[in-house]
């Protein structure tokens, strides 16, 4: 290709710069699903993907494809989103869309067409960011997602629905429902995806790029402690039935169970977070009677996540049988691990190591198209290192020297897999 990919690299950071001062203020990135903001910048991505001949095409997901036309009409789909949380980064989602317009105009520079036909997408909805509904448009092309059920029911906070926002963007609930006949019509061979990690674990580890295992699986439940709500003074220690108490031990047993079940490599690494806390009546002189809580429980092995989370429910019985209240469950979220292609996780590894030095792994506790992806085609991911290790708001960031090593990476992965299935 006439383009180093050094200079390619630069190219996908211009583009970057140039997103960030059309769609960021001094909150951050602005770029919410099914909102303007968004909609500018699909019109900004459809004028680079025109630049190079090409045209956009939306299915009935809103999910925005370009192609480049190869000798066979199997194909490699890159992709990632472009879609933000309200302030986010410069980087999350957008990176892995940008990086992958640089590999279209990398293969149209060759004068040739490729072996196999390349596929870019962005896909609708990534972040889930203002309906609460995440990996809507790759779910959608999964077959995963049903949007009657999953959808037709959501409100945003100004009290819009999700259907009238759909509409607001020329999209239906039935048409979503072709996602999954369109997609199958690109014979796709390989899902390939460049992300920032979200997190700090390259950081820690003083590594720029790395080669992610797969997606984590995830439990999330609703906690309910019921006690009996009584005063502060009046109510003695041994009397109470304190909800929240029980509540602050569960929370406590549940990273216990986190800690013994965690491994030392990164394959066996779990985590448990309880991140939300309703307590009533909440005033000072009250002995809390209703506790709410949630659990998240996250591992990359399915049966170390069912272990996890037999541990978590015998520990939220233990604190309440100690504190007096009863316990109850109610499911709100169960996804399977995904672990990516090994094969293609092998040129990950190559093409890390070749452009670094060296390739260390790590799973995706948080999700990413790649993990409905991978329920349908082989999938690989490519992950840069975030710094400060923060996610989703405006100071997270990549350093520019580890940023060029990620997208030459990327398109290391790329070109490997474009040989290796032709």
């Amino acid at each position: 290709m006439s383009t180093s990919p050094k200079a390619s690299a630069q190219r996908v950071i211009a583009d970057l710069n140039e997103l960030r001062d059309l769609t960021s203020d001094e909150r951050g990135a602005q770029r919410v699903a099914w909102g303007p903001v968004w909609r500018k910048t699909r019109e900004w991505f459809t004028g680079k993907v025109q630049e190079l001949g090409l045209t956009t095409e939306r299915d009935g997901a809103a999910n925005l494809w370009a192609t480049l036309p190869g000798k066979s009409a199997d194909s490699i789909v890159l992709g990632s989103h472009l879609d933000s949380v309200p302030g986010g980064g410069w980087l999350d989602g957008c990176l892995g869309v940008l990086a992958g317009l640089e590999v279209l105009r990398r293969y149209r520079e060759a004068g040739t067409p490729p072996p196999l036909t390349l596929h870019l997408v962005d896909w609708a909805d990534e972040e889930g960011a203002r309906f609460g509904r995440s990996l809507t448009g790759s779910a959608a092309s999964a077959g995963a997602l049903d949007p009657h059920q999953e959808l037709a029911h959501l409100v945003d906070r100004a009290g819009v629905k999700l259907p009238d926002a759909l509409a607001e963007n020329g999209i239906t609930l039935d048409g979503m429902k072709t996602a999954r006949q369109y997609f199958d019509g690109k014979r796709a061979k390989a899902y390939l995806e460049l992300h920032i990690e979200q997190g700090p674990v390259l950081q820690s580890m003083k590594k720029p790029v790395g080669v992610v295992l797969g997606t984590m699986g995830v439990e999330r439940h609703q906690l309910t402690f019921k006690g009996q709500a009584a005063h502060s003074g009046a109510a003695p220690l041994h009397l109470r039935q304190d909800a929240f108490l029980a509540a602050a031990q569960f929370a406590l047993s549940a990273q216990e169970v986190a800690v013994k079940l965690s491994g030392k490599t990164p394959r066996t690494r779990v985590v448990a977070t309880v991140g939300v806390v309703k307590v009533e009546p909440n005033f000072v002189t009250a002995v809390p009677g209703r506790a709410e809580v949630s659990i998240d429980l996250r591992a990359l092995d399915a049966k170390v996540l069912k272990k996890m989370l037999e541990g978590a429910k015998k520990a939220s019985a233990a604190a309440a049988k100690k504190h007096k209240v009863k316990v109850s469950w109610s499911p709100l979220l169960h996804i399977t691990p995904r672990i990516f292609d090994e094969t293609l996780t092998g040129f990950v590894a190559e093409a890390v190591k070749e452009v670094s030095g060296s390739a260390p792994e790590l799973p995706s506790g948080p999700l990413h198209d790649a993990a409905e992806m991978a329920a349908v085609v082989p999938t690989a991911m490519v992950f840069a290192q975030s710094s400060p290790g923060v996610s989703h708001t405006k100071i997270e960031d990549t350093p520019l020297p580890h940023l060029d090593k990620s997208i030459r990476a990327f398109f290391g992965l790329v070109d490997r897999t474009v040989q290796h299935l032709s």
